[in-house]
C-alpha cells in the first residue's frame, strides 16, 4: 500500500493552514511557476501539503493561475488525495451563504486556460464522467458532519472564466441548467488532477447567492468577504478533522481516479515527443516508465 499524503488547495480566504513542523518549500515544475511555494507539515501525524491557489496575498486571478504547474507540484510533493477548497456563489435557494457543498459534477465554461498535460507528441484521453473521488468525498462528508458544519452532498459546480461576476441573464441561465453553485477556479484543476491520477474532491464554500436572487441583487463584494472569513475558519476546522480521521494508507479510488492513465495514452511509444515526455515525468511516470 502507498502512504497517504493529503493535499489541500486553498481558495479565496484560505492562504495558510496550521500544522505541525510546518515549512514553506519551493517545488520546481517543468510547466512553469505554480501559484506559490507549498507548505509541508503534519496534522495528527498525517503528512499534509498545502498550496494557496491564488498565492499568499491573493496575487493570481482565476485566469492567470498556472493550473498545470499547481497540480504538477502537488504530485511531485507526493500527494495522493487532493481536497480543493473553493469560494462559490449559490444558484439554489436551499444553499445559503455559509453552506459547504461537496459537488460531484462540473460544467466547464472557461475558455482562456491550458486544460491538459497532454497534446501533440503525446495524446491522452482520460475518463471524466465522475470527476470527484467518491471515497474522498465520503471522508469529507463525515468530517463536515462531525464538525457540525452546514453542508450538502452532491451538486453541480458551474465554472465560469471570470474575473467578473455573472450578469443576471447568465445567472438565470445557469440555474436553468440545474447547476448548484458557480465559481471560477475548479476547472481545469479537476481535469488536471484526474490526468495526474490524484483522487480529487471539491469543498465549495458558498459566499453569496450570485446575481439571480431577487432579495439580494448583484454580488456585494463586502458581504462576500465577510462570509469568506467565516468560511475560512470552518475550512480550517474541516481540514484538521479530515487529517485526524484520514486513512494512513491510500485507499484505491472507487471511480478509478488513481488509475486514470491505465489505457489513456494513444500515441505510439516510438512517436512520442521526448521533450513532452520529460515534462510528464511526475504526472504520468507510472505508465510511461513501465
Amino acid at each position: 500500500m502507498t502512504r497517504s499524503v493529503l493535499g489541500i488547495i486553498g481558495g479565496s480566504g484560505v492562504y495558510d493552514i496550521e500544522m505541525d513542523h510546518p515549512r514553506w518549500e519551493t517545488v520546481a515544475s517543468p510547466w512553469g511557476a505554480p501559484s506559490d511555494q507549498v507548505r509541508r507539515g503534519e496534522i495528527n501525524g498525517l503528512p499534509v501539503v498545502f498550496l494557496p491557489r491564488h498565492g499568499r496575498g491573493h496575487v493570481q486571478s482565476p485566469t492567470s493561475i498556472n493550473y498545470r504547474a499547481n497540480i504538477d507540484v502537488m504530485k511531485r510533493a507526493g500527494v495522493t488525495d487532493l481536497i480543493s477548497l473553493s469560494a462559490v456563489g449559490s444558484l439554489k435557494e436551499e444553499l445559503p451563504p455559509g453552506t459547504f457543498v461537496l459537488v460531484d459534477q462540473f460544467i466547464d465554461r472557461t475558455f482562456a486556460r491550458e486544460k491538459s498535460f497532454f497534446g501533440a507528441g503525446c495524446v491522452g484521453h482520460v475518463p471524466f464522467a465522475h470527476p470527484v473521488s467518491p471515497g474522498l468525498q465520503a471522508i469529507a462528508a463525515k468530517a463536515l458532519s462531525d464538525e457540525h458544519i452546514a453542508h450538502a452532498v452532491g451538486g453541480t459546480y458551474m465554472v465560469m472564466e471570470g474575473p467578473q461576476f455573472s450578469t443576471l441573464a447568465e445567472s438565470r441561465l445557469y440555474r436553468s441548467w440545474g447547476a448548484s453553485v458557480i465559481g471560477m477556479t475548479n476547472m481545469p484543476e479537476a481535469k488536471l488532477a484526474r490526468e495526474a491520477e490524484l483522487c480529487y474532491c471539491t469543498v465549495a464554500m458558498v459566499t453569496d447567492y450570485d446575481s439571480w436572487h431577487e432579495d439580494h441583487g448583484e454580488v456585494d463584494v463586502a458581504k462576500v468577504i465577510a462570509v469568506m472569513k467565516a468560511n475560512a475558519g470552518n475550512a480550517k476546522r474541516l481540514v484538521h478533522r479530515l487529517a485526524a480521521d484520514f486513512p494512513r494508507e491510500h485507499q484505491p479510488c472507487p471511480a478509478g481516479s488513481d488509475r486514470a492513465l491505465e489505457h489513456a495514452l494513444m500515441t505510439a511509444p516510438e512517436k512520442r515527443d521526448p521533450a513532452l515526455i520529460a515534462k510528464l515525468d511526475a504526472v504520468a511516470g507510472r505508465v510511461l516508465n513501465r
